[in-house]
């Protein structure tokens, strides 16, 4: 499993059953997360908003059903929370603190049109595809 993937899993509490691929998230995703997926990284993303972070990934009556019926979430909120873990990732390896990670998902940005790195990442594939490039012009010492 590669580095990157490994980090995500983490992230993510999924265990890969085979450390030699890195498909096991994508699967994982596929199939669909559990709730303690997002409730675990939730409180590694958002410590002071846990319930804000977690209804932004999945509708509040939404969640609430899942746990009651120990369902778990569907690809596309898996995919959601995916995205935004591995912009997380990412964070990590360039800031290597996790709270300078959260500060700059959560401040505006004005090469994202002001909004913020967390909003992006959270709407849509290509949003996280430009905080993820932010970040790497963030770690190759380009202009941010």
């Amino acid at each position: 499993m590669s580095h990157q993937a490994a980090i995500l899993a983490g992230l993510l509490g999924v265990k890969p059953k085979n450390t030699e691929t890195t498909l096991t998230l994508a699967r994982s995703v596929e199939k669909g997360l559990p709730v303690s997926a997002l409730d675990k990284f939730a409180g590694r993303v958002s410590p002071q908003d846990v319930r804000h972070f977690t209804y932004r990934v999945v509708p509040k009556p939404t969640l609430e059903r899942r746990r009651k019926e120990k369902q778990h979430l569907t690809t596309e909120e898996s995919d959601r929370l995916a995205r935004v873990a591995k912009v997380f990732a990412f964070g990590l390896e360039v800031f290597r603190d996790e709270a300078k990670v959260r500060d700059f998902l959560n401040r505006p940005h004005p090469m994202l049109e002001d909004k913020t790195p967390l909003e992006l990442a959270l709407a849509t594939g290509p949003g996280a595809d430009a905080v993820v490039n932010l970040l790497g012009r963030t770690a190759y010492g380009g202009g941010v």
